[in-house]
C-alpha cells in the first residue's frame, strides 16, 4: 500500500512502544524479596509467592512475594518507629520529600508507564499521558500542602499510621492519591497494592529510596486478601484508606466498626453520561469514547450510562456506532491502540457474563465488525440498545468496555433516570446551554459532575461519591482533611442505658397528664406502639412519660425528613433567619427550661440557666455560619474551574447524649439543620422531656414540618433501626461504646456516613464541640467542572 492508498484508507501501521528497559528492568530484580519494609527488601514471612502476567498475552511478568499477617505486623511495627520523627519534622522538611519523590518520578516516567500498560493492559497513551503525569502531579501539589499545614489547617495533626489497600485499574495513580497526602498530613503508611498489578509499586518503592524517604515512612506490601485483612484488623492502624468494589467496602466498614479507626471508601459507581437535545454530538461522542472506553471501562467513575433525550436519540447512536467501528483494539504498547485487554480472564469472564446476562433482559447488545488479536484477554467495545432502568447492564457495575443506552423526555426524567441508581460517584452532562448544565449539576446524585465533558481530574480538586460509591474524598483541600485529626474535647465513657426503676410517687404540680407524643412531620404524634416510658426527677419522684418510638415510627419520621423539601431547597439565608428564630424563641422560654433541667438532672439552676443559655448562643452560632461555610473555586491546570460545591448530606439520624441533654441534643441538631439537612433526633433516653418541651418551641418558629423530627425511646434499639434504614444518608451516635458499634457495623446496607463518640462523649459546653469541625460532617462536597473556552 502506497502513502496515497494508507491516506485514503485512514488505516495506521503499527507504531510500537520500546520495551527494553523494563524488561530490563523486569530481568534484574528478585521479585521473591518484593516486600518494601522498615527501608528494606524482604522476602514474604511464609515463603509464598503469587504470579503476575501480562494481560495482552497471558505471558509470565514475575513471581511476587506474598504477604502474611507475619509481614504486615511487621510493617506496621516500622511505620509506627518512623511515625514520632516524621510527625514531628516541619512541613518544609516533608514537602521536600514529597518534591523530591515527584522529580525523581518524572525522571523514570517512560518506565512507569511502560510497565504500568505491560502490567494492566492500558494503552500506552494514557498510562504515558494521563496516569503517570497525574501521579507526578499528586506528589508536587502536596508537597505545597505539607509546608502549609499548619496555616491551612490550625489544631490538626496526622492521624498516624495508615493502611492502603488499591486497585489494579490505576496503579499508579491510586498509589499517588494514597501516598501522596498521607504523607504530607505527616502520616507514614502501609499500602497493599492489587495482586494483578503489582510492578509500578514496587518501582514506586526504588524511588522512595532515592528520593531521601526516611525508612520507615513508606511501606509496600505485596500481597491478596489475607494481607489486605490484615491491615484492616490490624490494631495498630489508625486509619484505613480503601478503594475497590462496593462490596469489600462494606466488609471493611463491618470490621472497622466500633475500632475508632478512621475510614475513607472510595468504591464502585453506575454514571450517568446526560445528553440534552441542544448538545454537541460530535463532542459528546468523543467525550463518551473517553467515558467508557478509556482504560476499557475499567474506572470506577466510567460513563457506563448513557442518557440521551430522545429528539436526537437516533442521530447519536449513529454517530457512536461509527466512531466504535474505528476504534483500533490491540497491543497496549501499540501508540495507535485505543482499546488494550481487559485485566486479567476472571475480569473478561465477568464481562461477559454481565453482557449475556443483559441481553437475556431484553437488551440488544451490538459490536463492531472487528477482529480480536489472537491472544489475550480482549473483549470488543459493546454497545448496548434498549435497555430497561432495572436491566442488570443499567445497574450493576460492568468495569468493562460496555455502554448501556437509555433516552428520556424531558430535563425532570433525566434527572431521575441518572439518579435510579445505588452509586453516587460521578456524572456527565452535555449542553450548549450552561444555565441547564449548571441547573442539572446539583441535582445529581454525583459526588464529581462534568460539564461537557468526562474523565477530569487534578490534586487540587477533590473527587470521592455518595450512597455506595462510598465516603471521603481524595485530592484537594478536603482529601487532606481524610488524613488529618482534630483533638476533639472527650468527656466520660458512655455507660449503657439501664431501664428505669418505677417512680414510687408522683411529684409535685397540678397537671393532669404528663404524657408527651412523638414529633414527626410537623406534627405531635403517638407512638405506633402505643407504649410509653416512664421518665424520673433527679429526685426519683415522676415527672412524667414519653412515647416508646418503635420501628415504625423511626420508618415515619424518616419518611418526613424525606418528603420535607422545603428546608434542604432554603436558600441559606432562609434557615439562617429560620435558627436564628429558633434561639429567640427559645430564648423566650429560657427559665422554663433551665426548671426543667434542673428538676430532671439536679443541675443547679445556675448551671442550667447556664446550659440553656449556651444552647441559645449555640443556635445563633449555627444560625450565622449556615451562609458562610460555603465551597470554593479550584483552578485546575487545564481550561476550567471546579466548584467544590457544599451539599447536605440528606437525612441525618442523630442519637443524642444523655449529659448536657438540651446543649448536647442542640450541638447535634443545629450545625445539620444549618447546612439544608433533614433531622431525625433520638433523643437522651434519661431526659428525654427536654426534647418533647423543644418541639412546642420548634412549632412556632417556622421550621418546615419534617425538617425536624424527634423519636422518644431506647437509645440502642433506635439508633440500631436508624443505621439499617436505606433512606437515611448520615448517622451521629453518641452513646455507649457497644450501641456506637453496632451502628457502625448495620450501616453498611447504603453505606451511610456514621459519625460516632466510640462510647465517649464530649464537654458539649467547650468551644471546640462547635464550628466547623461539625458543619464538615453535615455537607457533602460535589466537585463539578465547567470548562471555558473554544
Amino acid at each position: 500500500m502506497n502513502i496515497l492508498d494508507r491516506y485514503h484508507a485512514m488505516e495506521y501501521g503499527p507504531a510500537p512502544e520500546a520495551r527494553n528497559e523494563a524488561d530490563a528492568w523486569l530481568a534484574a530484580r528478585d521479585f521473591s524479596k518484593a516486600l518494601f519494609i522498615g527501608g528494606d527488601w524482604k522476602a514474604a514471612a511464609g515463603g509464598k509467592t503469587f504470579e503476575t502476567s501480562e494481560p495482552s498475552s497471558g505471558k509470565l511478568l514475575a513471581k511476587v512475594s506474598d504477604a502474611n499477617a507475619a509481614d504486615i505486623d511487621a510493617a506496621v511495627a516500622a511505620a509506627a518507629k518512623a511515625l514520632p520523627k516524621w510527625s514531628a519534622s516541619s512541613g518544609y522538611s516533608r514537602a521536600k520529600v514529597l518534591y523530591a519523590i515527584g522529580r525523581a518520578m518524572q525522571r523514570h516516567q517512560r518506565l512507569f508507564a511502560v510497565l504500568e500498560s505491560i502490567d494492566n493492559g492500558k494503552p500506552i497513551r494514557e498510562s504515558r499521558d494521563i496516569d503517570v503525569p497525574l501521579a507526578i502531579r499528586h506528589f508536587v501539589h502536596h508537597a505545597g500542602w505539607a509546608q502549609a499545614l499548619d496555616r491551612d489547617f490550625p489544631g490538626h495533626k496526622g492521624v498516624g499510621v495508615v493502611g492502603q489497600i488499591i486497585p489494579w485499574n490505576f496503579p499508579l495513580l491510586m498509589l499517588a492519591w494514597k501516598i501522596a497526602p498521607a504523607l504530607a498530613a505527616g502520616c507514614t503508611v502501609v499500602l497493599k497494592p492489587a495482586e494483578f498489578t503489582p510492578l509500578t509499586a514496587i518501582l514506586f518503592a526504588e524511588i522512595c529510596e532515592r528520593a531521601g524517604v526516611p525508612k520507615g515512612v513508606v511501606n509496600i506490601v505485596q500481597g491478596g486478601p489475607e494481607a489486605g485483612a490484615a491491615i484492616v484488623n490490624h490494631p495498630g492502624i489508625q486509619k484505613i484508606a480503601f478503594t475497590g468494589s462496593s462490596e469489600v467496602g462494606k466488609i471493611i466498614r463491618k470490621a472497622t466498626a466500633g475500632s475508632g479507626k478512621k475510614l475513607s471508601l472510595e468504591l464502585g459507581g453506575k454514571s450517568a453520561f446526560i445528553v440534552f437535545e441542544d448538545a454537541d454530538l460530535d463532542s459528546a461522542v468523543e467525550g463518551l469514547v473517553d467515558g467508557i472506553w478509556f482504560n476499557q471501562g475499567q474506572v470506577c467513575c466510567a460513563g457506563s450510562r448513557l442518557l440521551v433525550q430522545e429528539g436526537i436519540a437516533d442521530a447519536l447512536i449513529a454517530k457512536v456506532k461509527t466512531r466504535m467501528s474505528r476504534l483500533r483494539v490491540g497491543s497496549p504498547l501499540d501508540k495507535n491502540t485505543d482499546i488494550g485487554p481487559l485485566v486479567d480472564a476472571t475480569q473478561l469472564d465477568r464481562v461477559k457474563g454481565l453482557v449475556a446476562e443483559g441481553a437475556r433482559q431484553g437488551a440488544v447488545c451490538w459490536q463492531p465488525d472487528a477482529t480480536l488479536p489472537s491472544s489475550g484477554y480482549y473483549h470488543l467495545p459493546t454497545l448496548a440498545t434498549g435497555v430497561s432502568p432495572a436491566n442488570i447492564l443499567a445497574q450493576e457495575e460492568v468495569f468493562g468496555p460496555v455502554l448501556a443506552t437509555m433516552t428520556f423526555r424531558n430535563t425532570e426524567e433525566a434527572i431521575e433516570l441518572a439518579n435510579n441508581t445505588r452509586y453516587g460517584l460521578a456524572a456527565s452532562v452535555w449542553s450548549e446551554n450552561v444555565n441547564l448544565a449548571l441547573h442539572v449539576a446539583p441535582q445529581l446524585k454525583a459526588g464529581v459532575v462534568w460539564v461537557n465533558g468526562t474523565n477530569m481530574f487534578d490534586a487540587a480538586c477533590g473527587f470521592g461519591g455518595y450512597r455506595e460509591s462510598g465516603f471521603g474524598r481524595e485530592g484537594g483541600r478536603e482529601g487532606m482533611f481524610e488524613y488529618l485529626s482534630a483533638k476533639l474535647p472527650l468527656g466520660p465513657v458512655i455507660k449503657p442505658a439501664t431501664v428505669s426503676a418505677q417512680p414510687a410517687e408522683q411529684s409535685d404540680g397540678d397537671a393532669i397528664d404528663r404524657t408527651a407524643k412523638l414529633f414527626i412531620g410537623g406534627k405531635q404524634v403517638r407512638p405506633d406502639g402505643n407504649y410509653s416510658l416512664v421518665v424520673a426527677t433527679a429526685k426519683g419522684k415522676l415527672a412524667g412519660e414519653v412515647g416508646l418510638g418503635s420501628r415504625k415510627d423511626i420508618r415515619d419520621a424518616v419518611s418526613a425528613a424525606r418528603a420535607c423539601k422545603a428546608w434542604p431547597e432554603a436558600t441559606a439565608y432562609n434557615r439562617s433567619q429560620v435558627l436564628y428564630y429558633l434561639a429567640e424563641n427559645l430564648s423566650g422560654r429560657a427559665a422554663e427550661f433551665a426548671a426543667r433541667l434542673t428538676e430532671l438532672t439536679g443541675a443547679t439552676p445556675k448551671a442550667a440557666r447556664d446550659e440553656v443559655d449556651q444552647s441559645i448562643e449555640r443556635l445563633f452560632l449555627y444560625a450565622g455560619l449556615a451562609d458562610k461555610f460555603e465551597g470554593r473555586v479550584h483552578q485546575p491546570p487545564a481550561r476550567a474551574v471546579t466548584l467544590a460545591l457544599h451539599e447536605p448530606v440528606g437525612v441525618v439520624g442523630i442519637v443524642a447524649p444523655d449529659a448536657s441533654p438540651l446543649l448536647g441534643l442542640i450541638s447535634l441538631v443545629a450545625p445539620a439543620l444549618a447546612m439544608g439537612n433533614t433531622v431525625v433526633a433520638v433523643p437522651s433516653e434519661r431526659y428525654p422531656l427536654l426534647a418533647t418541651d423543644l418541639y412546642q418551641v420548634i412549632e412556632y418558629s417556622d421550621v418546615p414540618a419534617g425538617a425536624i423530627n424527634i423519636v422518644t425511646g431506647r437509645t440502642a434499639e433506635l439508633a440500631g433501626v436508624l443505621a439499617k434504614h436505606d433512606d437515611v444518608d448520615g448517622l451521629w451516635v453518641f452513646s455507649d461504646a457497644d450501641t456506637c458499634a453496632k451502628a457502625e457495623a448495620e450501616s453498611i446496607g447504603n453505606l451511610k456516613r456514621v459519625w460516632s463518640g466510640n462510647g465517649r462523649g464530649l464537654d458539649w459546653a467547650s468551644d471546640e464541640a462547635a464550628g466547623d469541625a461539625f458543619l464538615r460532617r453535615a455537607i457533602e462536597v460535589k466537585n463539578v467542572w465547567v470548562p471555558y473556552g473554544d
